[in-house]
């Protein structure tokens, strides 16, 4: 299917509704659930490589220098350190206020950039704002996308408050 990489299809009696796809080295492996049907299973495989493609072809993203940069540009806290994770499956990003830690869902570098920008600057003004009170949000909207990022969120199903 892809010429850039392996695929490999796992069928999971356990699996009831998710379809889920994860580079392990050169490897697509994609889970789907068994009562699937082949056509189903085509497509969804054909989705998901191609988004493990995007997300590989646009290179690393240096998510610390670019929370620095939007940091700066919209006056918010400077983090002490801010890295991809892959082990956050419920959230886009979290913000360790003691430790000046963020930490981003690697799900994000297959959308948009202004849409990881929204996140970073989401979890910049946690660092400020431990909460979602209107102080946090005036922060969080200093970015002009904002709104955009978040409707393309909840369009993704994906937004949380």
């Amino acid at each position: 299917m892809s010429p850039r990489f392996r695929v490999e299809v796992v069928r999971s009696a356990r699996r009831r509704k998710t379809v889920s796809a994860r580079l392990v080295g050169d490897t697509v492996r994609v889970h789907v659930p068994a009562w699937m049907s082949r056509a189903e299973e085509d497509e969804y495989v054909a989705h998901l490589v191609r988004r493990i493609e995007r997300k590989h072809t646009r290179g690393p993203i240096d998510v610390h220098q670019r929370a620095l940069a939007l940091a700066a540009r919209y006056d918010l806290p400077v983090p002490h350190e801010v890295r991809w994770v892959s082990n956050q499956t419920s959230r886009w990003g979290s913000a360790s206020i003691t430790r000046r830690d963020i930490r981003i869902s690697d799900r994000l570098a297959a959308y948009p950039p202004w849409v990881l920008d929204y996140v970073l600057v989401h979890e910049l003004a946690h660092l400020a704002e431990p909460n979602h009170s209107r102080a946090f949000w005036m922060l969080v909207n200093r970015y002009p996308k904002a709104e955009r990022a978040r409707g393309f969120l909840i369009a993704k199903g994906d937004e949380e408050d």
